[in-house]
């Protein structure tokens, strides 16, 4: 039986982070991965990927947007698999550089499915032909990170092969006629967006009363407006509730406010949600505890309820963020190493990369509200922004939430173009406890998107110049 002194269980975002980290601090490490290339779902199928078709959409979008500039191009022809090989040429860079990253550290990657064998014990199972030293692997400390997957939804059974998560529908393929996305999220939208831009006609069906539940309503706002245009359809309020095969793709029944109807599509795309991988894990073998949602339950130092084992990213609870796991596997590093430091971020943010963007961070305006907690806002148009209206991204906005009693910045959201690239501001910010003037006497370069977030916290101070909102109880001369 092999021994090791630290295992990795995943190498996503979170265990290769906590991998790599892991012997950068002197430690023994082992990772273990079902894949045979590193970089979990987010790399080889979802964060990147996603991300790189959206480009092609972007650009697509704009080059058909400066007709406005009397500049036209004719309708682009998509060659399908020149579009594949560049994604996947993205991606095998990538891995190519974690593969190198690991050998320069040391960390021994193990190429198998793994699962919770009994105290200090993992079973291997190989996922290809090549065999295994061992089926058996001893540790002294392990991290779990063995991510999440997509829920699929027993109401699309009947449809088979026709019916795409996220991880068929970024393999492209087929560019199809038409496309019905289940679930109004930002897996959905995003995808949504880039077949329709590729030439499907879309159609999206969202069972809560708009898109992006649980982000505020005025960010969403200008994102639907634009997919109202770019889409067939967005029925809200509505549910699947039946589908078969029919000549020519999937007759779907769908149930709304105004009762039932169906409609034929080529494929469909469910984005619902995903689930945490706890149930391969075995858990009942070595007693790890649950949560009611599945996820593995963790204290703020990332320990399970096992001693020696610790639990990142997906698998230890919302949000499922790419960029949460990696933190949380350095994290539970350093606990690894006794020095005792909680996971208590004030600031996770989120991103929709969609067209336009949406971005927010801390607490939010609908939260506040439905915690009946008192914020001010502070929000500055983009059609005030010099560069938004040279670009045409004037439906834009930047909004701060703000503590009225102390001035500290609470959140933030931003609607627009980059909105994702402009948010990192915003969670330093939230992070470190600004007040709203530390933005505001901030110089920021002109003339730029960033600088809306500065122009936002001088509404909040009566210093804005770029639009007219005095502070109320401002003095003006006579």
């Amino acid at each position: 039986m092999e021994e090791a002194d630290l295992v990795v269980l995943g190498a996503g975002p979170g265990g290769y982070a906590a991998a790599f980290y892991a012997a950068d601090r002197g430690l023994n490490v082992t990772l273990v991965d079902q894949e045979s290339r590193l970089g979990g779902v987010c790399l080889l199928r979802g964060c990147i990927p996603s991300k790189a078709l959206l480009y092609v959409a972007r650009v697509i979008h704009e080059a058909l947007g400066l007709k406005n500039w009397g500049i036209h191009f004719e309708k682009p022809t998509i060659d399908l698999q020149a579009l594949r090989s560049q994604k996947e040429k993205v991606i095998a860079t990538l891995t190519g550089g974690l593969a190198q990253l690991a050998k320069k550290r040391n960390v021994r990657v193990i190429r198998a499915k793994a699962k919770l064998a009994g105290p200090g014990q993992l079973q291997l199972s190989p996922t290809d032909s090549q065999s295994l030293d061992s089926e058996m692997l001893r540790y002294q400390r392990l991290i779990l990170a063995a991510g999440s997957r997509a829920v699929r939804l027993k109401v699309l059974e009947p449809a088979g092969e026709l019916v795409m998560t996220s991880r068929e529908a970024l393999e492209l393929p087929e560019i199809p006629e038409s496309l019905l996305v289940v679930g109004g999220g930002y897996i959905g939208l995003e995808l949504g967006s880039v077949y329709a831009t590729l030439g499907s006609r879309v159609t999206v069906v969202e069972m809560t009363e708009g898109l992006l539940p649980g982000v505020d309503r005025d960010l969403v706002r200008p994102l639907e407006a634009r997919l109202r245009k770019l889409f067939a359809a967005i029925h809200l309020e509505t549910k699947v509730v039946g589908a078969e095969r029919v000549n020519g793709g999937i007759r779907v029944v769908m149930q709304g406010k105004n009762g039932e109807h169906s409609e034929v599509f080529s494929r469909i795309l469910v984005a619902v949600g995903r689930r945490p991988n706890s149930d391969l894990l075995v858990t009942e073998t070595v007693g790890l505890r649950l949560t009611p949602q599945e996820f593995v339950e963790v204290n703020e130092y990332l320990e399970t309820s096992v001693t020696g084992i610790w639990a990142i990213g997906d698998l230890a609870g919302q949000p499922m963020l790419a960029h949460k796991a990696t933190h949380q596997g350095k994290v539970a590093v350093e606990n690894i190493l006794g020095e005792k430091v909680p996971f208590e971020p004030r600031a996770i943010p989120a991103v929709v990369f969609t067209e336009p963007e949406i971005a927010w961070v801390g607490l939010t305006e609908s939260a506040a509200r439905a915690e009946g907690r008192e914020i001010e806002t502070a929000i500055f148009p983009w059609g005030a922004s010099g560069r938004a209206q040279a670009t045409g991204a004037t439906d834009g906005f930047t909004k701060w939430i703000i503590d009225p009693g102390s001035g500290r910045v609470l959140g933030c959201g931003i609607v627009g173009q980059g909105a994702g690239d402009l948010i990192g501001e915003a969670c330093l910010a939230v992070e470190m406890g600004a007040h709203i003037a530390d933005v505001a006497h901030t110089i920021h370069p002109h003339p730029t998107f960033c600088e809306t977030l500065g122009m936002a916290a001088e509404v909040h101070l009566g210093m804005a110049t770029d639009i007219y909102r005095p502070k109320p109880g401002a003095t003006t001369a006579k």
